[in-house]
């Protein structure tokens, strides 16, 4: 039994799709089930809708028709036929969308996003199951949020694991035996039945949650790269493939922000020594790269890099250390305000950190810890982190750049970094 999963890019346009359903068509006589995001930059967009209806600006309802009509532009170069009951089952699921914008915001923001930004997994799932089902594959479509239950923390929620597995196992298993599934990545749902969402990038980590319910032999993820590269193309010219990596490599790689996976992904596969592939889409035959159990440390340096820093430096007013009185209520702060620390350094009387710059959490949560810290800021810097670092590694990236802070194991350096112009 396997498991794939395909991101946006990978059915961003019909031709998209087609390719998708093609690599799907392949595998039809083995047991598959496929997790699927929403389509292109459809997340980024029912975001803005959510922010437009809960500031009550005027632009929610043109901007739900654009992405409509680009749904429905997909629809019309996959299928002929336009009495195919897939463009009443998405008209229908736009409407979800539209009961929504037509009462006065009343509940929750991350509620509110949960019930909106929910619906692109949906409206992707139904496209791809119908048009495999128009390709006369045993296709059937899947309700995630029917076997992914969760707690009430609406943008980020936590699995519930014993209940999660127990139904899946239950239920899925005899499916499978007739049919591929076709099921959303990104979402669950409550024990009230609302829809949660399981944080950016959730998708990869859904695949790993139906993989390691179903005890599945492997994992492919597919993406537009052809496997896990040693840096992101956009920042170095030339990369190598690491053709074969270790969870324990997988997991500082993404927990250091690699973004090729979902950092919540490997744990689950790790536990039940479920193999996980990362091929591209684009040379579906290509073998890509295989994270397993092994011994295989990484065969060249791999870097990564975040741009749009802000560096916090805490103190306390008064003579109390950090560690021993402050470290709990300061790491409460950042977990209320959902902000994720990218690298930390403490001594005696402070607490420095590097946080991505996500706009007004940031500044709320400055305000906070200015109530009963001094605390320095300094933003636009640059996180670079280096696994298996050596010298040249780092004078390679170092090129008129001066280090704000640098932090060094056996393995890792982290350097937070501005341009010496500045």
């Amino acid at each position: 039994m396997q498991v794939f999963k395909f991101g946006g890019a990978s059915v961003k346009s019909s031709e998209n799709i087609k390719n998708v359903v093609s690599i799907i068509e392949k595998y039809k006589n083995s047991e598959l089930l496929v997790v699927v995001s929403a389509i292109g930059k459809t997340t980024d967009k029912l975001a803005k809708i959510t922010d437009s209806y809960v500031k009550k600006t005027s632009d929610a309802f043109a901007l739900l028709e654009d992405l409509k009509n680009e749904h429905f532009q997909v629809l019309n170069e996959l299928f002929e036929d336009k009495s195919n009951p897939i463009f009443d089952d998405i008209a229908n699921t736009f409407v979800e969308i539209e009961w929504i914008l037509e009462e006065e915001p009343q509940d929750d923001y991350d509620y509110l996003f949960d019930q909106i930004v929910s619906i692109g997994e949906l409206l992707s799932t139904k496209i791809i199951a119908g048009y495999g089902q128009y390709r006369s594959l045993p296709i059937k479509w899947v309700d995630a949020r029917d076997y992914i239950l969760t707690d009430n923390t609406h943008r980020e929620a936590n699995v519930d694991w014993v209940k999660t597995e127990e139904k899946i196992r239950k239920e899925l298993p005899s499916v499978l035996d007739e049919h591929i599934i076709v099921t959303q990545g990104y979402i669950g749902s409550t024990s009230e039945n609302f829809t949660t969402t399981l944080g950016r990038e959730g998708s990869d980590y859904s695949a790993a949650i139906f993989a390691a319910s179903l005890n599945a032999e492997n994992i492919t993820i597919w993406k537009d790269v052809p496997g896990v590269l040693n840096a992101d193309p956009k920042w170095f010219d030339q990369t190598e493939l690491i053709p074969e990596l270790s969870y324990t490599d997988a997991i500082e790689l993404t927990y250091y922000g690699a973004t090729v996976i979902h950092p919540k992904t490997i744990k689950p596969l790790q536990n039940k020594k479920i193999t996980l592939n990362v091929r591209s889409f684009l040379n579906p035959d290509a073998p890509g790269t295989q994270i397993k159990t092994t011994n295989q440390t990484l065969p060249v340096p791999s870097f990564i890099f975040k741009v749009n820093q802000v560096f916090i430096n805490i103190q306390p007013r008064d003579f109390s250390f950090i560690v021993e009185d402050n470290l709990s209520s300061i790491f409460n702060a950042f977990h209320k305000n959902r902000i994720k620390i990218n690298m930390m350094h403490n001594s005696a009387i402070s607490f420095s950190v590097s946080v991505d710059d996500t706009g007004e959490n940031v500044w709320t949560l400055l305000e906070q810890l200015e109530k009963r810290y001094k605390v320095s800021v300094a933003t636009g810097l640059e996180l670079i982190t280096i696994r298996y670092y050596n010298q040249e590694t780092i004078d390679r990236v170092l090129v008129n750049k001066e280090i704000i802070r640098e932090l060094k194991d056996s393995y890792t350096c982290q350097m937070l970094v501005k341009n010496k112009d500045e």
